[in-house]
C-alpha cells in the first residue's frame, strides 16, 4: 500500500446470527410476553394464556374490549378505532378474536403482529414486538425463501400501519412511531419487499406521509418520516426500472397489463389529522381528550374499513395468492405526492409541500426517465405536477421556491422530453425575472464595442405585442424577485445547462420552431447579461460567477463535440431547420410590420412568400389565426372592415363550435381578437359569428342565426354589465328598449333581467330557462376577456389550459445527442457570450477567472474556425486586439526610442514595449490572440486589420523581424530599413548596480545635450518582458501558414479568396496617395514622429517627407502576398497595382526609401502579371522614367533591380515590349551613374545584346548610345594607370592586365573599368547582327546605312580617345575590324566612305587636339601612332574602291593633309617614325597597283601623281627620291610587291579581330610593314 492510501474496507456482509434462530424468536416472544404480564390487563395471565393457549378475547379490539383508561394511540394514518369488518381474499373475516391461533414459528409471528396491532398493548410493548420483527429481517430470519413470505408480509404491513397502543409518554410514544418507519423501510428494501401488494405498498406510504404531515409530532419524528419516505421512494420507484424490463422480457406491456388495476388502490393521506378526501376520527399518541382537540391523520386504503386483525385471518387469506406491487401503487404515491403541492389548497402547510417536493424529487432522480415512458405515469408529470411546480416558483418563500426549483430541474432533466411545452413556459418565465432592463454601465478604460451583442432583453418578451404589464398578469413575467430568489434561479437554469445537450435541444426545439420562443438565445443572453459584474447590485455577489460558469460550460460542450462524428440519423435535418428559423424571422418581422400598418405587413409578407397573394383570403386568414404575435387589438379591428369581410368568413370557418354552446362558442372567438368599439364592427362580426354556429349540425338549444346573432348580442352586453368596473351604474337594463326610471339601475343586471331581454327570440319562442341559467352563471363567474387580460390565476388557468390543447400537437422534444446543429447554433449566440468574455477578462482580478476566460476564448475561436463563422473570429479578434491595447489606430511616437547594446545583444527600449511590458493583461491577450489566429488564417476577414495594425506597431518598435522572406518570394531586395534610434546606449553586463548619483548624473548630462534620458532598469526590464511575451507568440508560424504553400501547412494555407482579406486589411492602412497636396502634405505619414528640439528651442525646418517604415511593411507584406501565386496574382494583382502606382503618381509627397521601393514591387508585380491588363508596360516606365531625376538617383539600386528582374524573366513578350520602350533606355541611362545601380545595369544590357531577337531597330541606337556610356565611365581608370606612371620603374613596365585589382584608389574603380572594356567589345559585337537589321528596316541602302553603322563606328572612334589606356586599346582592337568588315561597303552606294570624313578623320583630329593628350600624356602619343597606322590600313583595304569613286583624290589628300599634322605635332619620336614608314607603304602599294605612276605612263591619274608629291614635298621632300631613285622594277617585282601587300593586308585583317577582355588588356604593339628590297 501507497504512503497516505486508506486501506480498502471489506464490503458489508449479511449479519449472521450466532445462536440458534428458533431459540432467539422464542426468547423474543417470552420478553414480549414478560412485558405484557406486567401490565395490570394480563396480570394474572400465564405466558400460554398470552400466547394463544386459550381464553377469551385477551386483546380486545373493539367494544368488547377491555380498554382499561380508554387511551389508545393508534399508528397515524392507521383506521378508526371500533369494531369493523375488512374484505380480505374476497371473504369477509371477522377482526374481533382472541390470540388462539396455530403455535409454531409462523404463530409467533402472527402474535407479534396482533401485538403490534392491538390497541390494548403499551407502547413499551409494541416497541418490544416491533423489536423482535425487526431484529428477524436484520438477521435473515425471513428470506426470499421462507415459507408463505408474500402473505406474512402483507399481514406485517397490515399490521404496522394500523398499529395502536395506549398512550403513555409522548417522547416514548414516538419512539414506537420510530422503529415503525425502521420497520417499513426494511419491509419495503428487504427481500419480501417486491412481493408486496399494491394496497400494501399504498399503507406504508400512507403512514409515512401522514407522520411527515402530523404538525403534532416533534419535528424529528416528522423530518424522520421524510428521510423514511426518501428511502421508500427511492426503492419504490427503483423497481418501476425493474418492472419495465421484466416486461421487456415477457414481450408485454407494463401500461396495458396495469390499466385494469390503476383505480384499485386509494391512497387518502390525513393533514394535521383530517383525510385529504374527508373527515375521520381524530388519532394521536397523546389522550383521546387531546386528540379530539387537535386531529391526527387517518389512512383508508381502498377496500379497507380498518379494525384489528386477528390471526385467523391468515386462513382466509392464506388461499389468496396477492400480486406484487406495481404500476398502480407508484402512479397513486406520485398522485397523493403531487396533489400535496396545489399551491391553492389552503388544508396544505408550505412545510408539507416542501417535504412532498423533497419526495418527488428522489422519485425523479431514481427514475424520471421510466417515469416518462408510462403514459399514467407521464400524464400527472406534464399536467399537475408541472402546473403546481409552476405556480410554486412564483411563491416569494425561499424554502418553496427553493425546493421548487430544484424539483423543476430534476423533472426537466429526466423527463424534458415529453414535456416540450412545459419547459418553454418554466424558462420564459425565469429569463423574464432574471433578464435585467438595465444597461450595462460604461467603465473608464473598458470600450464599449467590446459588449457590443448583449441583449438588453429576451427576445421572447420582443416578439410579443402584449405588453410586459400584462405578460406580468398572464404569469408569464417575473415581475421584481428578491437577490436570493434570483440567485436561486439563477442556480436552477445552471444545473440545466450543465446538461451537455441541454442548450442544443433548446435551439433545436425552440429557435428553430416558429411557433416557440428562442429560448437558447434567450438563455444565452440572460446568463450574458447576468455575467457582467454589476448584476450583484440586483442579485447577489455569487450570480455573476454562476452565469459565467453556465456560458463557459455551453462553449465548452460544443468544442468536446468538435472532434466527434457527425450523427444525423433520427435527427431533422439541418438545413430544413436553418429554413425553419429563416421563416421564423420572417413571420415576427411581418407580425411587427402588420401591427404597425396591416396593408404594410400583408405585402412584407407576400413579397417573402409567407402569404400566397394580397388578395387570397384563406391563406391572410391562415397567418392570422396561426401566429399569437398579432395585436389583438389591431386584428379585430383589420377583421371588422367591410373590405375584409372573406377574410373574416375564413377566419370564422377555422372555428369548430360544434357541441358547445353560444357562450363557449363566443368565448372562443374572442380570445383571439378584441371587438371593436363601434357597432357597425360588432354587428359584422356576430353576423358572421351566427352564421358559422348554424353552418354545421343544428343546435338543439337554438332556432337559426338570427336567434344566434340576438343571444350573442345579450352574452357581450351582459359581459360588460358584470364585469366593467367603471359601470356603477347602467343606465340600460334591458337593451332593446330604455328604461323608463333610471333609480331601476342601481344593480347589476340579474337573471331575470338577462331572461327578460331575450323573449320571444328563439324562432319566436324563449330560450329555455336551463339553457340561460347556465349562460349567465358562466358569464357572471367567469368573464369573456382576452388571456392577458385576466388576472393572475385566471391567466394562469388559461395559458395552461392553452398549453394543453397545444402539446397534442407540439410533439415531444427532440433529445440531442450530436454536433451537426453546433455550428448554427453557435452562430446565433456567440455575441454575447464573446462580448461577456472580453469584459469579464478586463475586469476581473482572480487568476483562476482569467484561466476560464481564456479557455474560453480559445475554444470559441476553435468552434468559430472549424465551422467557418467568420465574422464569429473576427469579432474574437477585434476583441483581443483591443485587450492588447497593440491594435490602436494611432500608434505610439518612435521619436524617444533608445537602443540598450550589451555586448552582441541588443534591445529597443520605446514608449510602446514599456508600457505594454507593465500591462499583464494586454500581455496576456496578445498571447491568446495569436494562439486563437495561428491554425484559424483561413475563416479570418475583418479581424486582419487589427492583427496588421499589431504587426506594424511592434515591426516599427523592432519587436519583431519582417518575418515573410524576400527570397522566397522572389524580391532580390535589402531588408527594409527602420528610423534609427534616438539615442544608442551600450552597457556592460556589470552596470546594474550604478548608485543612484550615477543614474542623477546621467539623467542631468542626458538632459543638458538635449538627449532622451536613459531608460531606467525598470523600463529596460518591462522592454524585456515585452520581447518575451512577444516572442510566445510565435508570430511566425502565422507567416508560414498564410505565405507558403508547402506540405506541412497545405491544410493550413490561404487560398486565393480568403487571402483577399488579409491583403485589403494591409492596403487599408495606407493613406489616401491621390488626394490634393495641400490635403495630403503630410498623409504619407501613418505614424508622425517629431524629432527633438534643438538646443535653443527652435523645431528644425522639416525637409521633405518623413519616412515611415511602416508603409514599406504594408506595402511589401501586401507585395509578398500577392505574388505567391499565380492565383493571387490573378485575383489582388490589380488592387496593388492601382495602390503602387497611386503612390509612384504622387511621388513628390512620399519619401524616397518607399518611393524606390514601391518601384520596384511595381517591376516585381509586373514580371508576374505581364499576361494581365492591370499593368501597361510603357505606362508604367514612362510614369518611372518622368519622375524627379534627384529622386530616381536615390532610389537608383531598387529601380534598376527591378528593371533587371523584369528584363531577366522567362517572358519573351515582357522583354521584348519592355526594351522597346524609349522610356526603358531612359531609365537605364539615368540610372547609370549610380555606383550601386550601374553593375546591375549593365548587366541588364549584357543579356540585352547577348540575345539577338531583343536588339532592334527600335532600340538599337539606344543601345550602342548606352554600351558607349558604359564605356566612357571607365575613363576613372586613368587615374590609377598614370600614379603608375610616376612610380619608379623597376624592369620593363607591367601591363594593365598583371595589375592587381584592389591596388585601385577603389575596388569599384576596378569594376567599372572592366565594364566600359566589356562595352566597348559588346558594341563590336553588334557588327554582326547590322546586315540583318538593314534588310528588316526596309531602309534606302544609303540611309540604312547611315543608321546603323554610323552609330557603332563613332561609338567606337569615341571610346579610342578614352583616357583609360585598357577601354582605348579595346576601342582601337574592335574599331579597326569593324572598319574593315566586308559587310561595311557596298557597291550600290558610296555612303560607306564616310568611315574616313566621320569615322578616322575626326578620331585623329581629336588626338591631336592638346585636352586630348594630357588627359594620357605618356599613352597617348602610342594611340596617336595606332590611329595614323589604322588609317593607313584602312585606305589600303579598299584602294581599289576608292579608286573607282569620285571622291578619291580629296580622300587622299585629306590623309596626306592629316599625316602632316600628325608627323609635326612635336609629341615625341614616335608619329616622326610611324608616319614616314605608312606613307612609305600606301605609295609603295599605290605604285605597284598602277594607281601612283609618272604621267608619261599613265595620263589618267597624272594629277593624282602631280597633287601626291607636291603635298608631301611639304613634310617629307626626300620622300620620293628615297622611293624612286632606283629604275623602275620590272614588271615580275612588281607583280610580287603586289602580291606581298595583299597578303600582307590579309594577315593585317586578322590580327585587327577583337580579342578577348584579358587580352585587351595588353597594350597593342605598333607594327609596320617592313622595307622591300
Amino acid at each position: 500500500m501507497e504512503e497516505g492510501e486508506l486501506p480498502t474496507l471489506p464490503t458489508p456482509q449479511r449479519i449472521s446470527v450466532a445462536i440458534n434462530p428458533i431459540a432467539l424468536v422464542t426468547t423474543e416472544c417470552i420478553s414480549v410476553t414478560s412485558a405484557m404480564r406486567k401490565n395490570a390487563r394480563w396480570a394474572q395471565s400465564s405466558v400460554s394464556v398470552i400466547l394463544g393457549g386459550g381464553g377469551g378475547n385477551v386483546v380486545p379490539g373493539g367494544s368488547g374490549s377491555g380498554t382499561g383508561s380508554g387511551l389508545s394511540t393508534p399508528v397515524p394514518g392507521s383506521p378508526a378505532r371500533g369494531l369493523q369488518r375488512r374484505k380480505l381474499g374476497g371473504e369477509e373475516v371477522g377482526l374481533d378474536m382472541g390470540l388462539t391461533s396455530r403455535w409454531g414459528l409462523r404463530g409467533k409471528r402472527g402474535k407479534s403482529i396482533q401485538v403490534i396491532r392491538s390497541s390494548s398493548t403499551s407502547g413499551p410493548i409494541t416497541s418490544l414486538a416491533l423489536i423482535a420483527v425487526t431484529k428477524f429481517f436484520a438477521y435473515g430470519l425471513i428470506s426470499r425463501n421462507s415459507p408463505r413470505l408474500s402473505l406474512a408480509m402483507q399481514l406485517l404491513s397490515s399490521a404496522i400501519t394500523h398499529c395502536r397502543f395506549e398512550a403513555s409518554d409522548s417522547a416514548q410514544d414516538e419512539v414506537v412511531l420510530l422503529r415503525i418507519l425502521k420497520l417499513m423501510e426494511m419491509m419495503i428494501s428487504g427481500p419480501g419487499g417486491e412481493l408486496l401488494g399494491d394496497e400494501s405498498v399504498c399503507e406504508m406510504m400512507e403512514t409515512g406521509l401522514s407522520m411527515c404531515c402530523q404538525m403534532r409530532l416533534s419535528e424529528m419524528l416528522r423530518r424522520s418520516a421524510e428521510m423514511s419516505m426518501v428511502f421508500m421512494c427511492q426503492v419504490v420507484f427503483e423497481r418501476l426500472k425493474h418492472l419495465e424490463i421484466e416486461a421487456d422480457v415477457l414481450g408485454g406491456d407494463l401500461e396495458e397489463s396495469s390499466k385494469g388495476e390503476m383505480e384499485s388502490v386509494k391512497m387518502e393521506p390525513s393533514v394535521n389529522g383530517d383525510s385529504s378526501s374527508q373527515g375521520s376520527e381524530p388519532r394521536s399518541s397523546q389522550s383521546s381528550e387531546k386528540s379530539r382537540d387537535a386531529p391526527t391523520p387517518s389512512i383508508a386504503p381502498a377496500g379497507a374499513t380498518g379494525g384489528d386483525q386477528v390471526a385467523v385471518a391468515e386462513v382466509a387469506v392464506g388461499e389468496q395468492e396477492v400480486k406484487p406491487y406495481s404500476l398502480p401503487s407508484i402512479r397513486e404515491l406520485l398522485r397523493v405526492l403531487v396533489e400535496l403541492l396545489d399551491p391553492h389548497n389552503k388544508t396544505h402547510t408550505d412545510t408539507m409541500r416542501v417535504m412532498a417536493m423533497r419526495i418527488i424529487d428522489v422519485a425523479f432522480e431514481v427514475a424520471g426517465p421510466s417515469i416518462a415512458k408510462h403514459p399514467s405515469l407521464a400524464s400527472l408529470a406534464k399536467d399537475d405536477l408541472c402546473r403546481y411546480l409552476f405556480q410554486l416558483v412564483r411563491s416569494d418563500t425561499m424554502t418553496i421556491l427553493q425546493e421548487s426549483l430544484r424539483v423543476t430541474g430534476t423533472l426537466l432533466a429526466t423527463t424534458r422530453g415529453v414535456l416540450k411545452l412545459q419547459q418553454e413556459l418554466f424558462l420564459s418565465y425565469v429569463i423574464a425575472c432574471l433578464h435585467p432592463k438595465i444597461d450595462i454601465p460604461r467603465e473608464p478604460g473598458i470600450d464599449p464595442m467590446l459588449y457590443e451583442g448583449v441583449y438588453q432583453a429576451p427576445s421572447s418578451g420582443r416578439s410579443t405585442p402584449v405588453p410586459v404589464k400584462e405578460r406580468q398578469k398572464l404569469g408569464m413575467e417575473g415581475g421584481s424577485r428578491r437577490p436570493d430568489a434570483r440567485e436561486a434561479m439563477v442556480e436552477s437554469v445552471g444545473a440545466l445547462a450543465r446538461i451537455p445537450s441541454f442548450m442544443l435541444e433548446l435551439y433545436v426545439n425552440y429557435d428553430c420552431e416558429v411557433d416557440r420562443s428562442d429560448l437558447c438565445e434567450d438563455v444565452v443572453g440572460f446568463l450574458s447579461r447576468n455575467a457582467f459584474p454589476d448584476s450583484a447590485t440586483w442579485s447577489t455577489t455569487n450570480v455573476p460567477p454562476l452565469c459565467l460558469d453556465a456560458l463557459l460550460g455551453y462553449i465548452g460542450f460544443i468544442s468536446e463535440r468538435l472532434s466527434s462524428e457527425p450523427v444525423t440519423e433520427g435527427y431533422p435535418d439541418p438545413e430544413k431547420l436553418q429554413k425553419q428559423r429563416a421563416r421564423k424571422q420572417l413571420i415576427i418581422n411581418g407580425a411587427n410590420k402588420f401591427n404597425e400598418d396591416p396593408k404594410k405587413g400583408i405585402q412584407y409578407l407576400v413579397a417573402e412568400n409567407i402569404i400566397d397573394r394580397a388578395d387570397n383570403p384563406d391563406s391572410i386568414a391562415r397567418f392570422l389565426k396561426g401566429t399569437s404575435r398579432i395585436n389583438k387589438k389591431l386584428l379585430g379591428e383589420y377583421l371588422s372592415k367591410k373590405s375584409n369581410m372573406d377574410i373574416l368568413t375564413v377566419f370564422m370557418e377555422m372555428f369548430d363550435f360544434s357541441g358547445k354552446r353560444v357562450d363557449e362558442a363566443l368565448r372562443d372567438m374572442l380570445e383571439t381578437f378584441r371587438l371593436p368599439g363601434e357597432s357597425a364592427l360588432i354587428e359584422r362580426i356576430v353576423t358572421v359569428f351566427s352564421e358559422k354556429y348554424c353552418s354545421g349540425v343544428k343546435p338543439d338549444d337554438v332556432e337559426d342565426k338570427d336567434a344566434v346573432f340576438v343571444l350573442s348580442y345579450a352574452i357581450i352586453m351582459l359581459n360588460t354589465d358584470q364585469h366593467n368596473p367603471n359601470l356603477k351604474q347602467l343606465i340600460v337594463r334591458k337593451w332593446r328598449e330604455p328604461i323608463a326610471d333610471a333609480t331601476q339601475s342601481q344593480a347589476r343586471m340579474k337573471y331575470e333581467d338577462f331572461a327578460r331581454n331575450l323573449r320571444g327570440v328563439n324562432g319566436g319562442k324563449n330560450f329555455e330557462p336551463a339553457y340561460l341559467q347556465a349562460i349567465f352563471d358562466t358569464i357572471k363567474n367567469n368573464e369573456i376577456i382576452l388571456p392577458e387580460e385576466h388576472d393572475n390565476k385566471h391567466a394562469f388557468d388559461y395559458a395552461w389550459r392553452e398549453l394543453l390543447l397545444k402539446t397534442m400537437t407540439a410533439g415531444d422534444l427532440v433529445i440531442c445527442d450530436t454536433n451537426i446543429y453546433d455550428a448554427d447554433m453557435f452562430a446565433a449566440t456567440w455575441k454575447p457570450i464573446i462580448a461577456t468574455l472580453s469584459y469579464v477578462f478586463l475586469s476581473a482580478t482572480d487568476d483562476a477567472v482569467f484561466s476560464r476566460v481564456i479557455a474560453g476564448f480559445d475554444q470559441c475561436a476553435r468552434i468559430a474556425a472549424k465551422y467557418g463563422l467568420t465574422e464569429a473570429l473576427d469579432h474574437i479578434v477585434r476583441c483581443l486586439s483591443t485587450i492588447s491595447t497593440l491594435s490602436t489606430e494611432t500608434p505610439p511616437s518612435t521619436a524617444l526610442n533608445t537602443e540598450i547594446q550589451v555586448n552582441n545583444n541588443s534591445v529597443m527600449v520605446s514608449e510602446l514595449a514599456v508600457k505594454f511590458g507593465r500591462d499583464f493583461k494586454a500581455q496576456l491577450a496578445t498571447v491568446v490572440l495569436f494562439r486563437v489566429v495561428t491554425g484559424s488564417e483561413k475563416v479570418l476577414s475583418e479581424g486582419w486589420k487589427q492583427i496588421v495594425r499589431i504587426w506594424l506597431n511592434l515591426f516599427v518598435n523592432s519587436l519583431i523581424p519582417p518575418f515573410f522572406s524576400q527570397s522566397e518570394s522572389g524580391l532580390d531586395i535589402p531588408p527594409i530599413p527602420l528610423q534609427t534610434p534616438s539615442v544608442v546606449i551600450e552597457r556592460s553586463q556589470t552596470s546594474k548596480e550604478a548608485g543612484l548619483f550615477s543614474a542623477l548624473s546621467s539623467y542631468l548630462s542626458s538632459y543638458a545635450s538635449d538627449e532622451p534620458p536613459e531608460p531606467s532598469d525598470e523600463e529596460l526590464d518591462s522592454t524585456l518582458c515585452t520581447v518575451d511575451c512577444i516572442n510566445a507568440c510565435y508570430l511566425g508560424d502565422i507567416f508560414v501558414n498564410i505565405m507558403y504553400n508547402t506540405c506541412r501547412t497545405l491544410l493550413r494555407q490561404l487560398d486565393a479568396t480568403n487571402l483577399g482579406s488579409l491583403v485589403t486589411a494591409l492596403l487599408s492602412q495606407l493613406p489616401n496617395f491621390d488626394e490634393d497636396e495641400d490635403d495630403s502634405a503630410n498623409i504619407v505619414i501613418i505614424k508622425p514622429d517629431y524629432p527633438p528640439q534643438s538646443p535653443n528651442g527652435s523645431i528644425p525646418v522639416k525637409k521633405g517627407p518623413i519616412y515611415d517604415p511602416a508603409v514599406v511593411y504594408v506595402l511589401e507584406l501586401a507585395t509578398c502576398l500577392v505574388l505567391r501565386d499565380e492565383k493571387t496574382v490573378a485575383e489582388h494583382g490589380k488592387m496593388l497595382a492601382e495602390t503602387l502606382t497611386s503612390i509612384v503618381r504622387n511621388a513628390g509627397l512620399t519619401h524616397h526609401i518607399v518611393v524606390s521601393r514601391v518601384i520596384y514591387y511595381l517591376f516585381s508585380l509586373l514580371q508576374a502579371s505581364h499576361d494581365r491588363s492591370f499593368l501597361n508596360v510603357p505606362v508604367l516606365l514612362h510614369s518611372i522614367a518622368t519622375l524627379d531625376r534627384g529622386l530616381l538617383a536615390k532610389s537608383a539600386s531598387p529601380v534598376v533591380r527591378g528593371l533587371s528582374k523584369c528584363v531577366k524573366s522567362a517572358s519573351s513578350s515582357l522583354k521584348t515590349e519592355m526594351v522597346n520602350s524609349p522610356d526603358f533606355w531612359v531609365l537605364l541611362r539615368i540610372l547609370l551613374p549610380n555606383a550601386d545601380a550601374s553593375a546591375e545595369a549593365f548587366s541588364v544590357m549584357e543579356l540585352i545584346t547577348s540575345e539577338s531577337p531583343y536588339v532592334t531597330s527600335d532600340n538599337y541606337v539606344p543601345v550602342v548610345s548606352l554600351l558607349n556610356d558604359f564605356a566612357s565611365a571607365g575613363s576613372v581608370g586613368s587615374i590609377f594607370e598614370q600614379k603608375q606612371d610616376r612610380l619608379p620603374k623597376r624592369g620593363k613596365t607591367r601591363k594593365i592586365v598583371d595589375r592587381p585589382r584592389q591596388k585601385l584608389t577603389k575596388v569599384s574603380d576596378a569594376e567599372i573599368v572592366a565594364r566600359g572594356s566589356k562595352a566597348v567589345l559588346m558594341v563590336y559585337q553588334l557588327t554582326p547582327r547590322v546586315p540583318n537589321l538593314i534588310k528588316q528596316s526596309h531602309l534606302e541602302k544609303k540611309e540604312a546605312w547611315t543608321t546603323y553603322w554610323s552609330p557603332i563606328l563613332e561609338s567606337l572612334s569615341t571610346q579610342c580617345i578614352n583616357p583609360c589606356r585598357e577601354i582605348r586599346n579595346q576601342a582601337f582592337s574592335s574599331l579597326q575590324p569593324s572598319l574593315l568588315s566586308p559587310d561595311l561597303t557596298s557597291d550600290d552606294h558610296h555612303e560607306w566612305t564616310a568611315i574616313f570624313g566621320d569615322v578616322l578623320f575626326p578620331l585623329i583630329n581629336r588626338l591631336l587636339k592638346p585636352e586630348v593628350f594630357q588627359s594620357d600624356p605618356r599613352g597617348m602619343s602610342d594611340t596617336r601612332v595606332q590611329a595614323a597606322t589604322l588609317l593607313c590600313k584602312v585606305f589600303l583595304h579598299y584602294l581599289v574602291m576608292l579608286s573607282e569613286w569620285d571622291g578619291m583624290l580629296d580622300l587622299w589628300l585629306k590623309i596626306l593633309d592629316i599625316m602632316d599634322r600628325l608627323m609635326n605635332s612635336g609629341q615625341g619620336d614616335h608619329l616622326e617614325e610611324a608616319v614616314p614608314e605608312s606613307l612609305k607603304n600606301i605609295l609603295l602599294v599605290m605604285a605597284s597597283g598602277k594607281y601612283l605612276v609618272p604621267p608619261e605612263e599613265d595620263g589618267k591619274n597624272a594629277k593624282l601623281w602631280k597633287l601626291t608629291w607636291k603635298r608631301l614635298e611639304r613634310f617629307l621632300p626626300d620622300l620620293r627620291e628615297e622611293l624612286f631613285r632606283a629604275p623602275s622594277p620590272p614588271p615580275e617585282l612588281g607583280d610580287a610587291v603586289r602580291r606581298t601587300g595583299e597578303k600582307r593586308a590579309e594577315e593585317e585583317r586578322e590580327e585587327a579581330k577583337p580579342r578577348s577582355s584579358e587580352e585587351a588588356e595588353i597594350t597593342v604593339a605598333t607594327t609596320t610593314l617592313g622595307d622591300i628590297d
